[in-house]
């Protein structure tokens, strides 16, 4: 049978065939030494096909992982080296942020939209716990903003809290399927809640789980939204670690970059310190946000060069 990966425990996965019943699955033993370089071979979002074990049983064998679109990758939480496969076959995604009570740092957010960029994922950000924010907040906030939006991105003022903004966030999230994330504490889960309440209990009724001892909290979850799409939750992170990224290529992923590359003196100009730099020409005539370039040298410092 076809189906959709739901849920992830690392050994054991949630699965919705395409008549919308769900299965506990697990994978073939042989499929995890087939050239998989991820902590995770089967990601939430993979469409897969499998094998009912036993008739009239509610756990099938997952023995092929179809073709994805797009995924969207990060540096595993325990293995430095390697990567982790956050979740597959997405429409966009949506970072919650917060500008008080945690303060989201820029460098979260940038880092965020590079491997959005890196995977093709359009990005939406999201501003929780506006009822929270005074003068300074909102001044910051329009120019996030105004420097996020002269880019591409939307960016988005929300209060689950008040239930503000929720209706134009529902328009975007509508029929399509949204990989949500955000450091611990911003709000996400409160967020999801004031969406869509009663979410949260989708798939609680799978039984059989063998999930005992895994380490959960870096797995993401897929449910339906009642008004047409999907989204697909991640746990907070501290740190979003950009994986399978060299310094030469950090640049084509900041979208005011991109524009401006074939006119740099060098091809393999990596804007810091070479002569005739176009991205340093249009930091100074203010055409590139100085933020966006601090951040940018930022993330190129953090990158550890390997062969590529």
């Amino acid at each position: 049978m076809k189906a959709l990966v739901y849920k992830s425990t690392g050994s054991w996965y949630t699965l919705k065939d395409e008549s919308g019943r769900f299965w506990n699955g697990r994978m073939k033993g042989v499929m995890k030494l087939d050239d998989i370089t991820s902590t995770n071979p089967v990601a939430v979002g993979d469409w897969i096909q499998a094998e009912i074990e036993n008739e009239g049983s509610s756990t099938a064998t997952i023995n092929e992982i179809l073709d994805r679109h797009n995924y969207i990758n990060r540096q595993s939480p325990r293995h430095k080296h390697q990567h982790h496969i956050v979740a597959a076959n997405l429409d966009q995604s949506l970072l919650v942020a917060t500008l008080k009570e945690p303060k989201t740092s820029q460098g979260f957010i940038d880092r965020f939209l590079v491997a959005s960029e890196m995977y093709h994922v359009p990005a939406i950000i999201a501003f929780n716990k506006s009822d929270l924010y005074k003068n300074k907040e909102m001044d910051k906030y329009e120019q996030w903003k105004a420097m996020y939006e002269a880019i591409g991105y939307k960016v988005l003022l929300v209060s689950a809290e008040k239930e503000e903004g929720l209706e134009e966030l529902k328009e975007l999230l509508k029929d399509k399927t949204t990989l949500i994330s955000g450091h611990s504490g911003v709000g996400k889960s409160s967020l999801l809640n004031a969406l869509f309440p009663g979410m949260n209990q989708k798939t609680q009724d799978v039984s059989g789980w063998s999930g005992k001892g895994q380490h959960t909290t870096t797995f993401a979850e897929m449910f339906d939204m009642p008004f047409g799409g999907k989204i697909i939750d991640t746990p907070g992170m501290r740190e979003f670690g950009l994986v399978d990224i060299s310094k030469a290529e950090l640049s084509h992923y900041f979208p005011e970059m991109r524009d401006r590359l074939n006119g740099c003196q060098f091809n393999n100009c990596l804007h810091v310190n070479e002569p005739g730099c176009a991205i340093k020409e249009a930091v100074i005539n203010e055409e590139i946000h100085e933020d966006r370039y601090v951040s940018y040298v930022g993330i190129l410092d953090s990158i550890e060069e390997k062969n590529y």
